[in-house]
């Protein structure tokens, strides 16, 4: 993973840094030399990786909203960030529909708040501004959404991400013409596992929750498809696209797709009877509802531009993503999770090493 030097001394600033995945990216980014700034609200979890690394004690740890326009270019002033990486968000389905102004505000304006701190900065070179798939437009179709497919969402977090998109666009081709202008793309990844991560109405967390405390496991839409994968593969997409836009490559400032290939992709029964096959522990229950709240049932990413454009591809198959994932809550408790969590990136990197040759 040459590309990893780029960051090497760099300032870079990961908004949403207490979150999953803003943890595995801060722990990551520290682990390799760069020069860390997180900017997020507290965590939400006593027992998730950014608390349990003790990353928050490596790095420049600021506490603050997206939605807060003059602390945000505070931070900005402050730290004076060479790359950004926006990962702060509301990222949860079902609390949308509990929650929707909030998650409005935060996924919408909260994304242009960060644009406009980006290019009022005077040290930014290159921004990744991390969305999801379910940005797009979903249409039930069985072949993935490519870059260029419309931009939808039936809930209101899928339409907040899908209108953070357009505003993405918008701003990057509004006020980043310029010669010296900063280099803006999006990444949009699937659904995300591994350890650390304990968000209520996710399928990992529930199920790790219930096979920790020896319950039942309560599935509500076991037919439902998605592109599972481990946190450090989009987390590995989204470095190389930072390196890339920090060393002036204009032409992958837009959209990008991180997800897994389609044999790789399992239905929630499938994925969760993997996991109770390697685990050997647990039992669930259908708690489909015919009065739930919509979710889409199949949902795939086309990875093609990535592969080609960036040579970037997935390299865990689903059992590696599984047993890693399994190996972080069995022994979180017993271990020191800084380490364990540097072991599963040392392994991650030498495994893309082995399976890309670089």
């Amino acid at each position: 993973m040459e590309f990893l030097s780029t960051y090497k001394g760099r300032k870079v600033l990961v908004t949403g840094h207490t979150g999953f995945k803003g943890g595995w990216l801060s722990l990551w980014l520290h682990h390799i030399g760069a020069d860390v700034t997180g900017y997020s609200l507290d965590p939400e979890h006593p027992e998730g990786i950014f608390v349990l690394s003790d990353i928050g004690k490596k790095i420049k740890d600021y506490r603050g909203d997206i939605r807060d326009v003059n602390r945000l270019a505070e931070v900005f002033t402050n730290e004076k960030p060479e790359i950004v990486f926006h990962l702060a968000a509301q990222p949860l389905v079902l609390d949308s529909y509990n929650n929707p102004m909030e998650t409005f505000e935060t996924n919408i304006m909260g994304t242009a708040n960060v644009l406009k701190a980006i290019t009022d900065s005077s040290t930014v070179k290159a921004a990744v501004m991390i969305t999801t798939d379910k940005c797009y437009e979903n249409r039930e179709q069985i072949w993935g959404y490519r870059e260029n497919d419309a931009m939808g969402g039936h809930d209101p977090y899928s339409a907040s991400k899908g209108a953070a998109e357009l505003i993405i666009s918008s701003w990057r081709r509004s006020f980043c013409n310029k010669k010296n202008s900063p280099l803006i793309a999006s990444a949009r990844a699937g659904n995300v596992i591994g350890g650390g991560d304990w968000c209520k109405n996710r399928l990992v967390p529930d199920i790790m929750r219930a096979i920790l405390n020896n319950k039942d496991i309560e599935i509500r839409n076991p037919s439902a498809t998605r592109p599972w994968q481990h946190v450090l593969e989009p987390l590995g997409g989204y470095l190389i696209l930072g390196a890339a836009l920090y060393e002036g490559h204009s032409e992958f400032a837009s959209g990008w797709n991180f997800g897994p290939y389609p044999n790789e992709i399992y239905s929630v029964r499938r994925l969760l009877e993997k996991i109770l096959e390697i685990s050997g522990r647990g039992a669930w229950i259908d708690k489909s509802d015919v009065e739930k709240k919509h979710e889409a049932n199949i949902l795939t990413l086309d990875i093609t531009k990535a592969n080609i454009k960036l040579k970037w591809k997935p390299i865990l198959t689903i059992n590696e993503t599984i047993e890693m994932t399994l190996e972080w809550y069995l022994k979180f408790k017993d271990e020191s999770v800084e380490a364990l969590s540097l072991k599963q990136i040392e392994f991650y990197k030498e495994v893309w090493k082995l399976r890309n040759g670089n």
